[in-house]
Formats: C-alpha cells, sequence, structure tokens
C-alpha cells in the first residue's frame, strides 16, 4: 500500500538536491529517508534518482513523478497550514528511551509536570541506539555510544558497577580475603554464594568478574528477575550477591537494608550519555527533560554534569 510519506520525501529530495539535505528538512534520520526513497521506488518499478557523488540526479521517471504530483502536492500542505491551528494547540508528544530503573528511580514522579506528552521504552542500549538513529525515539540515556553522524551524545554523569548484598550476608571472611588482596581465594569464595541477576542483562556482572579476576563468571546466579529493582527488594535484609549501578541501590545501602561488599578493583565505570539527534523537531522538550533527570540523577563524586 502506497504512504503519502513516500512522495513528500521525494519530492523534498527532488527539491534539496541531497539526502542529508532532505533529512535536515523533515527533521528524519538520513536512513529513514534513503527507506521512503526505496520503499517509493519499489512501490514504482523506476529507479527515481541517479546517485551521484554530491547529488541525487532526478531520473526521466522521477522527473516525469515530480511534475505528476507536485500541484496535488503542494494542495496537500497548503491544507496542512490551513488546519494546522489545531495541531499547534495540542502537545507535541516526545519518546525517551532508557532503563526500567532509571524511568523510576529518577523521572517517573515527574511525568505529571512535563507540559507535553511522553512515550517511554525500555530495551537495550543497541535498540535504543537504532531507534534513536531511524526517529522512533527522540533522546535516549546510555552508557554507549554509536557511530552515526547524525546522533550526539552529551555526558551528564557516571555510574560505577559495584558488588553488594543482603543486610543479613555475613562478610566478615570476604573483608579479609579483599583485605590481604587474595584475588583467587575472594573469587573462589564468592563463586560459592547466593547471587541474584536480571532477565535482560547479565552484561554488568561479567564486566565487574572480569575486571577483578581477569575471567569471565564461571557460575549461573541462583535467582534470574526481571529488574534490579526486584533484586534490591530481595536482598534488603536477607543473604546473597549482586552486581548493580550504584546510583540504584544508594537509599537502600543508607538505610542498612543491603551493604557494599566491594567496589572491585580496578572499579568498573561507564560514563552516561543523553544521546539525540543533531536536527530534532524537539529540542525544548528535550531540554527540559536533560534538565530534569540531570537535576535528580544522584550525587557522587565523579558526577560530570554537563554545562547547563
Amino acid at each position: 500500500m502506497i504512504n503519502l510519506e513516500w512522495f513528500r520525501t521525494f519530492k523534498v529530495i527532488y527539491e534539496a538536491g541531497t539526502l542529508s539535505a532532505a533529512a535536515q528538512a523533515l527533521f528524519i534520520s538520513q536512513p529513514g529517508v534513503s527507506l521512503h526513497l526505496s520503499s517509493l521506488e519499489a512501490f514504482t518499478g523506476y529507479r527515481l534518482f541517479d546517485r551521484d557523488t554530491r547529488k541525487m540526479i532526478a531520473t526521466d521517471r522521477g522527473t516525469f513523478l515530480y511534475n505528476f504530483i507536485i500541484e496535488h502536492m503542494n494542495k496537500l500542505e497548503e491544507a496542512e497550514n490551513i488546519f494546522n491551528k489545531k495541531w499547534k494547540l495540542e502537545k507535541p508528544t516526545v519518546s525517551v528511551g532508557m532503563s526500567m530503573e532509571v524511568f523510576q528511580y529518577i523521572l517517573e514522579s515527574h511525568v505529571p509536570e512535563l507540559p507535553f506528552n511522553l512515550t517511554t521504552r525500555f530495551g537495550d542500549y543497541s535498540q535504543m541506539l537504532h531507534e534513536l538513529n531511524n526517529g522512533t525515539l527522540d533522546l535516549i540515556l546510555t552508557p554507549q555510544k554509536g557511530t552515526q553522524h547524525n546522533l550526539e551524545y552529551t555526558p551528564f554523569s557516571k555510574e560505577r558497577i559495584i558488588l553488594i548484598c543482603g543486610g543479613k550476608t555475613d562478610t566478615t571472611e570476604l573483608d579479609s580475603l579483599i583485605l590481604k588482596e587474595d584475588r583467587e581465594a575472594v573469587k573462589d569464595w564468592l563463586t560459592t554464594q547466593l547471587w541474584y541477576s536480571t532477565a535482560a542483562d547479565m552484561e554488568p556482572l561479567k564486566r565487574f568478574w572480569s575486571a577483578s579476576f581477569n575471567t569471565l563468571p564461571a557460575f549461573r546466579p541462583n535467582y534470574i528477575v526481571p529488574y534490579y529493582g526486584a533484586i534490591l527488594r530481595c536482598l534488603s535484609n536477607n543473604k546473597g550477591f549482586a552486581v548493580v549501578p550504584d546510583f540504584l541501590c544508594r537509599q537502600e545501602i543508607e538505610k542498612n537494608l543491603i551493604k557494599l561488599a566491594w567496589e572491585g578493583s580496578p572499579p568498573v565505570e561507564d560514563t552516561l550519555y543523553f544521546g539525540k539527534r543533531k536536527i530534532t523537531a524537539f529540542p525544548g522538550e528535550i531540554k527540559q527533560l536533560e534538565v530534569i533527570l540531570s537535576k535528580n540523577w544522584p550525587l557522587n563524586e565523579d558526577k560530570i554534569l554537563a554545562s547547563s
């Protein structure tokens, strides 16, 4: 089935001359522009542009199509402008990708105050980067940076991956082994303990273990739960170990519900970034979200809050 947005994209490419200029004019990614064009070419059965190193040159079929639709497209755009008043009165919708824990701990309580609509997505970082690039998401919080040229990343904080344990866990022997710097004995002792991890992501445990012991963990966690918040509730005033980002468990540590067992050696740290497209339709709304998240992020000595 034909998509009218394919024609809009085709018209802008024809007039702008390049995919990058069309992407900027349409506020979508360059891969999104390419997808619209390839879909239209597949629908028509003809190549509509010849790809030159500097410019998109319309083929005879492309020129014919442009001349055929231009009057109708201009009429549609005129109709958009005439009936745009209602759209301007509606709240814009901003789509944000982050971990469920960041949403729960940092953003959730501020959602009712937002002067715009908000859609949140939870998933792995590679998927969020993909959806940011193709225009599905407008802002992501990520420790990973992609290589796409249309995206930009602003550092705003750091997180440290730490080893925690339940408040009733006896760590006397562990503390002694760490003090003796008997790394092999520490690894063997920890391997025999009860472990919690999340179903979605065991990467923090692997990274912590690899940094501290130069190998991957040779055990499977005893309890796999949906997310970090469940781990904290399970460990509170109980026994067991888990590896989690430090900002998630500060309150529980302060209340002695769980304990900081070890920061690892060397510590495992990530710089956290706001990721967004360089050209966006919602710069003000995205900035407001960045300010809320930055101001309410748990403070630590290594925080690298970006300039306001």
